[in-house]
């Protein structure tokens, strides 16, 4: 049988319903019901709502070590999704509990129940920084200590080295790095909140880059390296660079928005970032916009996915296909 933390969540979701349609059964963890609901909704929009009681639900937390004792009865192999995404400074414990400390625990669970083969799902935040010889961030660059990081990249490391210590202990391991990832069904959450901010007439947009890929095209990839004999390595997953600037103004054009007029250069974002914390800070509110997030929206590093295109001879959706899908459910 097969186990799937974070099965609530946007890649969760999407690989229970790809799982679903060639696995007999599928088990996946919940901490409250309710969240059970938005993966129901995934499967009626595709219209397999018919294959939805294949998923046995437990409710377990990868926090919590007595709970995931009773997820992992009759396990053979684990996708390992769960994961708390968050760029807000005062997150940082919360960040450590769940993605490395999280982490540690499925893995301990996989060596002791003797799983045949986890797949963990990391970030590109997690990569390395770029020498100033190299052109592109690959599954070599070095991960710099030095190098100014968010407290979420910090913490997608610290989970891979736990990966890592299982893969020594015995345990054949997967890791996979998806960049932004888009997809349908969860659109007020993650990545889906940049297409909601659009819609309601986001004004700013950047000249930096990041590297983008569907959700559809991120689980396929885990699946194939699930099934191969590939173990012990770890895999970028992004289908394209693009600046936020094409992606905002390629989201409003198919959403039928205006596009936004402002360009937010780097001394409007070095204001913003300050005021952000100065207003969370007198109102107690959760942080929107941190220092390093407003230096990534203006890096312009480039992420290579030649590794995993090598390795399964794949071809990725474009990212105009997969934008134009997702906000077809928008209008």
């Amino acid at each position: 049988m097969i186990l799937v933390t974070g099965g609530t969540g946007l890649v969760g979701a999407h690989l229970l319903l790809h799982l679903a349609e060639s696995e007999s059964t599928i088990r996946a963890i919940y901490r409250e019901s309710k969240s059970i609901e938005k993966t129901k909704s995934l499967f009626q929009s595709y219209q397999k709502e018919s294959l939805f009681p294949k998923i046995d639900w437990i409710q377990a937390d990868i926090i919590d070590v007595p709970s995931l004792a009773i997820a992992f009865k009759n396990i053979d192999y684990v996708y390992h999704c769960a994961g708390l995404i968050s760029y807000d400074p005062n997150d940082e414990s919360k960040l450590r509990k769940v993605n490395i400390e999280g982490t540690a625990n499925m893995v301990n669970f996989c060596i002791e129940y003797k799983i045949k083969k986890l797949c963990h799902v990391s970030s590109i935040a997690a990569l390395g920084s770029l020498a100033p010889h190299e052109n592109a961030i690959d599954e070599e660059t070095e991960w710099n200590p030095e190098a100014p990081h968010s407290d979420y990249a910090i913490s997608k490391y610290g989970a891979e080295i736990e990966v890592w210590r299982g893969q020594q202990e015995g345990l054949n391991v997967v890791i996979v790095n998806p960049g932004v990832i888009f997809g349908t069904g969860f659109l007020n959450q993650g990545s889906g909140l940049f297409f909601s901010a659009i819609k309601k007439g986001f004004p700013f947009y950047t000249k930096g880059t990041s590297a983008y890929v569907g959700v559809t095209d991120v689980v396929s990839i885990m699946m194939h390296l699930m099934k191969s004999d590939i173990v012990s390595e770890r895999f970028i997953v992004v289908a394209e660079n693009n600046s936020f600037k094409k992606i905002i103004f390629d989201i409003a054009e198919n959403l039928e928005v205006k596009k936004p007029k402002f360009e937010a250069k780097p001394w409007v974002l070095s204001i913003a970032w300050r005021l952000d914390w100065i207003l969370a800070t007198i109102f107690r509110t959760k942080r929107t916009l941190s220092k390093y997030s407003a230096h990534s929206l203006l890096s312009s590093e480039r992420i290579s996915n030649q590794k995993i295109k090598n390795a399964l001879n794949f071809e990725f959706q474009s990212i105009a296909s997969v934008i134009k899908e997702v906000t077809s459910l928008q209008k």
